[in-house]
C-alpha cells in the first residue's frame, strides 16, 4: 500500500468491518469523514478525537496539538484536554524534546486546552519523530454537530484558504532547496500559514448558531478530498464549484514549482460546513464579524459527486495519496 491515509475503500473493508462490537453509550461510530467519536454521558457528550503527526519534521509538537483539537472543534464543541504520545528515534536529544514540548505547549496554551497526560519514548522502531494526540471536548447533547447531518440543497462554506497546513510545511522543511527559486519573502509568508491552523474558533462559533448542519476539517487529501468526504458520511452528493475554491498566490507558486495540487493538499486550519441556504447569510456574517474568512463553494446533491472544472461537470475523485508526500 501507498504512503498516507488508508483508501477509503480499505477502512471499509478492512478496518470498519473489524469493528463488530458497540456499546449503547456510543452515539457516533467511526465512519468516512466523521471526525470523532462521541459518548453519552447523560446531558452531556463526551467528544474524542485521534491523529498522528507523521508528515512534517518542524513544528511537529504545535501541529499535533492543532490536528486533533480541530477535529473537536468539528463537532461545535471547544476541546478541553488532550493527550499526546511521543514516540522518539533512537539519537532524539533532550534539546529535541524539549523543543517540541514548548511548541506543544505554546499551541494548547493559544486555544486554552490543557495538556493532561501520554507517553514519551525513545525507540529504534521509529526514524523520525512520531507524535499521536487525542482531544477531548465535552458538550450538552442537543447541540452535537456530525459530519453525516448535510441536506439536499444545503451550501457548502469553507473557511480559510486551500493547502494551508501542506504549503507552510513544505516552505519550512523545505526553505533552502525552495529558496533557489523562489523569493524568501514567498515562503516565509507560507510558513506564516501555519498560525492560522487552529479552526476551534470557527468550530465551535458556528457549533453556537445551532443553525450548521454538518462540519468537517480539512486534512489528509485537501479541500476536494473533504468534500468528497462530507457528501459520503451523509450519503449524498455534491457539485463543487472549482473556481470559487480559495488558494492564496503563495499556494499556487510553491505548488506550481512542485507539480503538485493545492486541492488535494493537506488543509488543517480549513473547515468546511453545511447550511441550509435560508441560514447561510447567518453563517456568514458571524465569520465576518469575528474576522474569519469564509467561501460557498458547493452546493449538497442527491446523489452525483461532482466538480465544475473550466466550465465542465466531470466526476469528483474520493480522496487518494495525498499530495504533500510526494515532496516531503
Amino acid at each position: 500500500m501507498e504512503i498516507g491515509k488508508v483508501p477509503t475503500e480499505v477502512l471499509k473493508e478492512i478496518i470498519f468491518s473489524n469493528i463488530t462490537h458497540h456499546r449503547q453509550e456510543v452515539l457516533i461510530r467511526p465512519g468516512i469523514g466523521e471526525d470523532c467519536g462521541v459518548v453519552d454521558f447523560g446531558d452531556f457528550v463526551c467528544v474524542l478525537s485521534s491523529d498522528p503527526i507523521t508528515g512534517a519534521v518542524n513544528a511537529i509538537g504545535s501541529l499535533a496539538v492543532h490536528i486533533s483539537c480541530n477535529d473537536v472543534a468539528s463537532n461545535g464543541v471547544e476541546p478541553l484536554g488532550i493527550m499526546m504520545t511521543i514516540l522518539a528515534p533512537k539519537g532524539t536529544t533532550k534539546e529535541d524534546l524539549k523543543r517540541v514540548m514548548m511548541d506543544a505547549n505554546e499551541a494548547a496554551t493559544s486555544i486554552n486546552v490543557e495538556i493532561i497526560g501520554g507517553h514519551t519514548e525513545i525507540t529504534d522502531a521509529v526514524n523520525r519523530m512520531v507524535i499521536t494526540t487525542t482531544a477531548i471536548g465535552k458538550q450538552l447533547k442537543h447541540k452535537m454537530v456530525a459530519t453525516k447531518g448535510a441536506r439536499v440543497g444545503d451550501s457548502v462554506i469553507m473557511t480559510k484558504h486551500a493547502g494551508l497546513e501542506g504549503v507552510s510545511i513544505i516552505a519550512s522543511d523545505l526553505f533552502d532547496q525552495l529558496k533557489k527559486q523562489l523569493d524568501e519573502s514567498v515562503l516565509k509568508s507560507a510558513i506564516d500559514f501555519s498560525k492560522d491552523i487552529s479552526v476551534v474558533k470557527e468550530g465551535v462559533l458556528a457549533g453556537g448558531l445551532g443553525i450548521v448542519t454538518g462540519m468537517h476539517d480539512v486534512t489528509e487529501g485537501g479541500i476536494l478530498g473533504a468534500l468528497w468526504e462530507l457528501a459520503e458520511a451523509s450519503g449524498l452528493g455534491i457539485l463543487v464549484q472549482e473556481k470559487a475554491i480559495p488558494i492564496r498566490q503563495e499556494t499556487s507558486d510553491i505548488c506550481n514549482l512542485l507539480n503538485i495540487n493545492p486541492l488535494r493538499l493537506i488543509s488543517s486550519g480549513v473547515m468546511v460546513m453545511t447550511v441550509s441556504s435560508e441560514n447561510k447569510d447567518t453563517l456568514f456574517n458571524t465569520f465576518k464579524e469575528a474576522g474569519i474568512e469564509a467561501t460557498e463553494v458547493a452546493t449538497i446533491t442527491e446523489k452525483d459527486r461532482s466538480i465544475v472544472k473550466n466550465g465542465l461537470v466531470v466526476p469528483l475523485d474520493a480522496p487518494d495519496v495525498d499530495e504533500l508526500y510526494k515532496v516531503i
